[in-house]
Parts: C-alpha cells; structure tokens; sequence
C-alpha cells in the first residue's frame, strides 16, 4: 500500500508543479486559476451534492467542509498574487517548504503519526534546502526578495498545510472524488471577487490558450486527487513530504524552462531536497 502511495504521490508533486508553471505564463492569473477548475468542478459535481446530501452525515463534517473551502478561497488568492509577483524558482520552494516542515509536526502532535530517525534526518534536508533555495539565509538576496512576495508565499505556505489537516479530517466523511469538488468550489469562489468577467473576451481568450487551460484543466485538480488518495491510504507524516519532489521540478523548471536567474544555491537546494524526500520515502516508517 506503501508503494501505492509513494506513486501517487510523486505524480501530485510533479503536477503540481506543472500546473504552476503554466498558471506562471499566464497573464491574468486569476482568471486562468478559475477557468481551470471549472471542467472539473462541474464534472465532479453530482458525486459531490449526492455525499454532502446523504443521511447521517453530522454536523461537524459540514462545518469541516466549508473550513476547508474558506481556506481553499485563502490560498487561491495568494497563490496568484506570488506567481504574479515572484519568481517561480524562488517562490515556489518558500509557499511548499512552509507545509513541508510544519506538516508531520503538527500530525505527529494532533493525529497520533510517528516518523522514524531518518524521517527528521530527511525533513530536516528539506527544510534546509527550502531555507537555502528561499534566499531566506542569505542577506543579499533577501533584500531583492519584495516584502510582498515574501508575505504572499508565508499565505500560501499557511494556506497549504491548513487545507492538508482539515481534508485528512474531512476524508472520514467524504470520497476523494467529492472532496476535491468541495475544494475547488472554494478555490474559485475566492477568486470571483478579483475577475472582470464582463470585460473578458471568452472566444479570444479560448483561441489563444485553449490548449494550455486544458493542460491546467487536468493537471490542477488531477494534482490534489491524487493526493486525496494517497493520504487515504497512508499517514500523513509519510505521504506530505513525498510531494515536495514538485519543488525540485518546479525549480530547475523556472531556471530552465522560463529563463529565471541561474544560481548554484538554488540548484544545490534542490538536490539537498531530494535527499530529504528519498529519507523519508524509503526509511521514513
């Protein structure tokens, strides 16, 4: 189940990393956020109104549920602010590497998970990494790092690890299938408020990046399905560190693949990284 689990996981932390990437080209991120989750959310829909309207579903599972949107709303306003305003091969390491550290704290305290010697050893090469690739550590390069961006990733960083816990709680009332749904009902709502849809030209906008919003169109809510899987088959301690192999793809992608600023302590973070995520993968249990 174990390996399952390290499966799906890896490929949610490299398409999420994707999709980022591709919401980054984008001009107007906010409305590309939203569109992207639309074909899903409407697809998903019927799974989800037939759970959330079952008999014997408590109080407490529809309380955790609109929790789980409010942050989903949070984070997707953060999230496009730092693509906005950011550099992917910065930004992208800081908001995961928040999640990263606090997450098996947190599960380990509230949900009665454990993590082996050479489980901190690799969280703590994580940690490490994320610090060195932030520019966190240096002083030069935290001043060329806006206070805004900084704010923004600490947002999403947050933001991130919130909905993780809730939806762990939340995968005891709901399938992964209508959890994702509720999740991405939240994520557009909280962008409505920051969209001029009246002044969008839809067929303009279609014909010019048809191709790259169906690319966002599976890999966003196929990203955060799988990891609804994963983490239903496995601790969260185990299963939340694996997806971070996103922030080495996400890295070498901004440097290489947009033409971001080439350093050797980002590239060296990354690989300090995936040290970190072999640990925990392989004698993290």
């Amino acid at each position: 189940m174990h390996t399952l689990s390290v499966l799906l996981v890896l490929a949610s932390g490299i398409t999420h990393a994707v999709w980022n990437i591709v919401t980054k080209q984008s001009d107007n991120k906010q409305l590309f956020l939203w569109i992207i989750f639309l074909p899903s959310t409407i697809l998903l829909m019927p799974w989800f109104l037939e759970e959330v309207t079952r008999e014997g579903l408590p109080l407490q599972a529809y309380l955790l549920i609109l929790l789980s949107m409010l942050i989903q709303a949070a984070y997707a306003n953060f999230l496009a602010k730092s693509l906005t305003y950011g550099d992917m091969s910065q930004v992208y390491p800081m908001m995961r590497g928040i999640s990263t550290f606090l997450l098996p704290l947190i599960s380990i305290l509230f949900l009665n998970e454990t993590l082996t010697g050479w489980g901190w050893v690799g969280l703590l090469c994580i940690a490490t990494g994320f610090i060195a690739t932030s520019g966190l550590a240096f002083r030069r390069q935290r001043k060329a790092i806006p206070t805004k961006v900084i704010l923004y990733t600490v947002g999403v960083g947050l933001s991130t690890m919130s909905y993780i816990l809730v939806d762990k709680i939340n995968l005891l009332h709901l399938s992964p299938i209508a959890l994702l749904t509720a999740s991405n009902i939240g994520f557009m709502l909280g962008l409505v408020p920051h969209i001029k849809f009246s002044q969008v030209n839809w067929l303009k906008l279609i014909k010019q990046n048809g191709v790259i919003l169906a690319v966002g169109s599976i890999l966003s809510p196929g990203s955060y399905l799988l990891f609804l899987l994963a983490m239903s088959l496995s601790p969260l301690t185990f299963v939340a560190p694996l997806r971070e192999i996103g922030t080495v793809f996400g890295t070498v992608a901004g440097i290489y693949f947009l033409k971001e600023k080439k350093e050797t302590v980002r590239i060296v973070s990354a690989a300090i990284i995936f040290i970190g995520i072999v640990l925990i993968g392989i004698w993290g249990k």
